[in-house]
């Protein structure tokens, strides 16, 4: 498996014969070989040139870019080798057909329903009293099966995470991270910091994964397809939040990883600093390369593994060869 690389320093990215290093303002130069480079993110300012551009698209490197706060801002996507046609046009019809689309965006919210809900049952089953929350959900997911269209749907799911949401005081225990409401651009406070990171880091991850299957990332199904670039790495990205980014964000407070320090206020907002990134980053990647045992193909496998497979069920849905069923945890 291919690695990420994950750089934070300012410098310039460049290429000598069949190898890529980094300048860094000072000089310094860190070579990097390129059979073992899948993807980039690049969160310090990088320059790159024309050339190294066409010589990431041969090697079919992918690379991201963050801004300064570690917002997501966008991708060099090399030309798409598995594109194909005729599902590009499945995606399409699945999307423009109502019942279609709503089957299958019921499909991602149920999935994301069921990992909260792994994840609530962990720590109530660990002497944290999560019942009460865990009843509400269940009470408010019954009500999925009658909706008929997208908006009442995200609707409910958004009701879901806020409830969710809840637990997440009584999980940490922090006076340091306290959770009041969901607050996005800018985070209001540290967690609301934390999640918004680590669901950025997340939908790239998702975007690198369809990029080697024959998906097209623009057409999703759950969060409307409109002018944004990208929807489907969304929809996946529901099912995975709580058993990745969430238990991410939950082992770096409890094991005090990360602290008050690592955070600061700019533009109105609270946002990681630069140690706060790296630490995250570093627990995420090691989150990816994790092992599991697979419910279904009854061996371990990674869950940047796991995150493939289930583009792979999506792809056999459409193509009407099985039903996709979304991953749920098994702990």
């Amino acid at each position: 498996m291919k690695k990420r690389i994950f750089v934070f320093s300012n410098g310039e990215v460049k290429r000598r014969q069949n190898t890529l290093y980094f300048e860094l303002e000072d000089g310094t130069k860190k070579y990097i070989p390129v059979e073992n480079t899948g993807e980039f993110y690049f969160f310090g300012e990088v320059t790159i040139n024309k050339k190294l551009f066409e010589f990431l698209n041969q090697n079919e490197i992918i690379v991201h870019f963050f801004n300064h706060f570690g917002y997501y801002i966008g991708s060099f996507y090399p030309r798409e080798h598995y594109n194909s046609g005729y599902m590009i046009l499945k995606q399409a019809e699945f999307y423009n057909t109502q019942e279609k689309r709503i089957k299958l965006a019921k499909l991602f919210t149920e999935g994301a329903i069921a990992n909260i809900l792994k994840v609530l049952n962990y720590y109530n089953n660990r002497g944290v009293d999560l019942s009460s929350l865990i009843g509400n959900i269940e009470d408010l997911s019954k009500n999925i099966e009658n909706i008929t269209n997208i908006e009442e749907l995200m609707a409910i799911e958004g009701n879901i995470r806020q409830i969710y949401y809840k637990s997440f005081n009584k999980i940490l225990g922090s006076p340091d991270f306290e959770f009041d409401e969901r607050t996005k651009r800018p985070p209001e406070n540290e967690l609301n910091a934390l999640i918004s990171f680590g669901n950025s880091l997340l939908y790239v991850a998702i975007l690198s994964e369809i990029y080697k299957t024959h998906l097209d990332p623009r057409i999703g199904f759950l969060h409307t397809t409109n002018f944004r670039r990208f929807s489907l790495n969304l929809d996946i990205a529901e099912i995975f939040k709580p058993v990745i980014v969430d238990r991410i964000i939950f082992t770096l407070i409890n094991k005090r990883m990360i602290q008050k320090k690592h955070f600061e206020e700019k533009v109105g907002g609270i946002y990681l600093k630069e140690n706060g990134r790296r630490i995250f980053v570093e627990e995420f990647d090691r989150r990816l390369k994790t092992t599991i045992q697979h419910p279904k193909i009854k061996r371990k496998v990674s869950y940047q593994t796991i995150l493939r497979m289930e583009l792979y069920k999506l792809e056999k849905h459409l193509i009407g060869e099985e039903k996709y069923r979304p991953f749920i945890s098994s702990w």
